[in-house]
């Protein structure tokens, strides 16, 4: 409970600093908040001053962060100076298609990244060889050149799925979005097979294994209580760190795809200048990011204890 209290500490500590972070960031942008919001137009002095009073553009930084940090916490991110709208309902509009498509990457990495490492790793030969070079080809891949051949091949040629847009309803959703999931994690798949097929080889080879193997202990208990159980800390590093990855990576997909989610509502945000959003969807990035860290670093002392009791040091 001890390691798992100061990483809920560490959390909110870290949270507090990448919102000042994500706010001072827009601060020292090129350009004024002003100019943006009177779109350059020739604006009376009574206007300018009713816009930074509505903005809180007239007091010190120190406040104008207070405002801000205050209405986050309470789900307030402000107006959209493009929309002219409540940033929150803007973002919350496009936030389900990121999360389905970040989950649906996510599933495919750990499924079939685990499966494929852990087998060809209990199973050395041509076939497990020949995997891990296409492994190696696929993570060079760039996300954006696998949606393009994905999109040619299977939406084009093949005409299977479709290629555009977030789709309607369950069904519509998960068909519109199995492009864009493999597109957004082809890489990271073949990196976290190749990852767990090396930690379960040196697993299979270290003492405490060829002891258990020498005891007469059962093939399928020795691998799941000696060689999975310790080859999972790393691969759960590199899994986890991967699936947080995949927010930012996001960014390239949505793009590509046309899915409308925060990643495409950003990048049309920083090119309007539109600050409130921007400040909003890098604060979720950020946030998203170092919660699935946090998680990670308590899942390490439920699955090793020493962890813990090493002050959640490995």
């Amino acid at each position: 409970m001890r390691v798992i209290g100061s990483r809920v500490l560490g959390l909110f500590i870290t949270l507090l600093l990448s919102s000042m972070v994500v706010f001072g960031a827009l601060l020292i942008a090129p350009g004024s908040p002003l100019t943006f919001l009177t779109q350059g137009r020739s604006t009376s002095p009574e206007a300018i001053a009713a816009l930074e009073k509505q903005y809180h553009l007239d007091e010190s930084i120190p406040a104008q962060y207070w405002h801000w940090l205050s209405g986050v916490v309470q789900g307030d991110f402000g107006n959209s100076i493009l929309y002219k709208d409540s940033v929150a309902s803007l973002v919350a509009e496009r936030a389900m298609n990121t999360v389905v498509l970040v989950a649906c990457a996510a599933v495919l990495i750990i499924v079939v990244g685990l499966v494929l490492g852990v087998i060809t790793g209990l199973r050395p030969g041509r076939l497990s060889s020949l995997a891990m070079v296409v492994a190696t080809g696929a993570m060079a891949v760039p996300a954006f050149v696998a949606a393009v051949v994905l999109t040619l091949v299977f939406a084009v040629q093949l005409g299977w799925l479709p290629a555009f847009g977030p789709g309607d309803g369950f069904r519509g959703r998960i068909e519109h979005m199995i492009l864009p999931a493999v597109a957004l994690a082809l890489s990271s798949v073949a990196f976290v097979a190749r990852l767990t097929q090396t930690a379960v080889r040196e697993e299979l080879t270290s003492e405490h294994v060829q002891t258990a193997t020498s005891r007469g202990l059962p093939r399928r208990t020795v691998i799941g209580r000696h060689v999975l159980r310790n080859a999972a800390i790393p691969i759960l590093t590199v899994a986890g760190l991967t699936v947080a990855g995949l927010i930012a990576a996001s960014v390239i997909v949505e793009q590509a795809f046309q899915l409308n989610g925060l990643g495409s509502f950003l990048v049309t945000a920083v090119q309007q200048k539109d600050f409130p959003v921007v400040q909003a969807i890098c604060l979720l990035y950020v946030a998203a990011f170092i919660v699935l860290n946090t998680l990670i670093d308590v899942a390490y002392s439920l699955l090793d204890p020493r962890i813990a009791m090493n002050g959640g040091r490995p």
